[in-house]
This record gives C-alpha cells, sequence and structure tokens, in this order.
C-alpha cells in the first residue's frame, strides 16, 4: 500500500512540474536600460549638483570667517598695544569664534539634511521603477503563459548565482524591455549607467 503511494505522489509531482513555465529575466538590464531609470538618475544628479553648489558657498564663507578670526586673535594678543585695547580686541575674537562655531552647526545640518533629501529622493524614484518593471514582468508572463519567472542577476546572501543555468529560449527581457521603453522621450539606444537595482546612483558620500 505504502509504495504505490509513493510512485503516486512523484508521478503526480511530476506532472505538475512538467505543466510548470519557467520564464528568466534580467532585472539589472532591465533596470539600466529603463528611460524612467536614465531620467531618475539625471533627476538625482542635478539635485546633487545643487546642494553641491550650496554647500561649497556656506564652507566657502566658513573658510573666510575662520581666516578673519585668526587675525583677530593674533590682534587681540598684540602686546605693543594697550591692556584695555588687547581686552576689547580678545572680546571681539570671542564673539567671532562663536558665530564661527553658529556657521559650523548650519553647515553639519545642512549636510545631513542633504544627504536625507538624496536618500528619500533614490529610495522613491527606485521604488517606482521597480513597480513599473514588476507589472511589465508580469504582462510578458501571463501572456506567454508562464507560471514563475526568475531573475538570472540575483545573487543568494552568498554572493553567488542563484540561477545557475538558464536557455535563451525562454526569457523574457528583450521583450519587457520593448515594452517598457516604448513611447519613451528620450533616446533608449545610449549606453546605461550600470547601476544594480538596489540603488540609481551613489548617495553614500555626503555633498
Amino acid at each position: 500500500m505504502v509504495l504505490p503511494a509513493v510512485f503516486l505522489m512523484t508521478f503526480l509531482g511530476g506532472s505538475a512540474l512538467a505543466e510548470t513555465k519557467i520564464a528568466t529575466v534580467d532585472l539589472r538590464k532591465l533596470f539600466d536600460n529603463y528611460y524612467k531609470t536614465k531620467l531618475a538618475q539625471a533627476d538625482i544628479q542635478d539635485r546633487k549638483a545643487q546642494l553641491d553648489k550650496d554647500d561649497k558657498a556656506m564652507r566657502d564663507d566658513f573658510k573666510k570667517a575662520s581666516d578673519e578670526y585668526q587675525q583677530l586673535l593674533g590682534q587681540a594678543n598684540d602686546q605693543a598695544i594697550s591692556g584695555d585695547e588687547r581686552t576689547r580686541r580678545q572680546q571681539v575674537a570671542a564673539d567671532k569664534l562663536k558665530q564661527l562655531q553658529d556657521r559650523k552647526n548650519t553647515i553639519d545640518s545642512y549636510e545631513r539634511q542633504a544627504q536625507a533629501t538624496l536618500s528619500e529622493q533614490l529610495q522613491r524614484m527606485r521604488d517606482n521603477v521597480l513597480v513599473d518593471i514588476q507589472a511589465a514582468v508580469a504582462d510578458k508572463a501571463k501572456a506567454g503563459g508562464y507560471s514563475l519567472v526568475l531573475d538570472t542577476d540575483a545573487k543568494s546572501t552568498t554572493s553567488t548565482d542563484i540561477v545557475l543555468y538558464h536557455g535563451s529560449e525562454n526569457d523574457l527581457t528583450d521583450a519587457v524591455l520593448k515594452q517598457l521603453n516604448a513611447g519613451a522621450p528620450i533616446d533608449t539606444t545610449s549606453p546605461a549607467v550600470k547601476t544594480p537595482p538596489t540603488s540609481l546612483m551613489d548617495t553614500t558620500n555626503s555633498p
């Protein structure tokens, strides 16, 4: 009684597997070559350039104020002037130092906020792009009768390939990409910036 049951389960399992149509896509290729990814990258680069420009202006002003403080400090210690004048200049230097500290705090706060702004924009655009890609993959999979689609670019937790082998006959990458870029407002034939689906650009460095 046990053996026939085992054979039946094996047969049914094999039949179900045989009926399962599996397709593949290269998510990295889709992500990098989708026109909305390129637009998003350009937007983020423009935003980062403006933040960098503002940050540089604040740092230049800070450097100038710091030089002025050093000059005031030197004058405050000039033994050739009277004690009262040295005291007055020391107070001026102390006031300047307080201003420098306030400016430094302002710059630090600006840079933290700028990084947060870029990270939020990056996450939002990445999520929007992936939603579009997933929808397009689902459309092609349903149209082709596929019940499962694997990402050939996916890696395991040990950074090894999850899909060890796949043929090209059931790969939907080009078909999905064509659907995604239909009616694109920009030239989609230009080389894509190689960017993993986990990010649109490197935002690890502060502006």
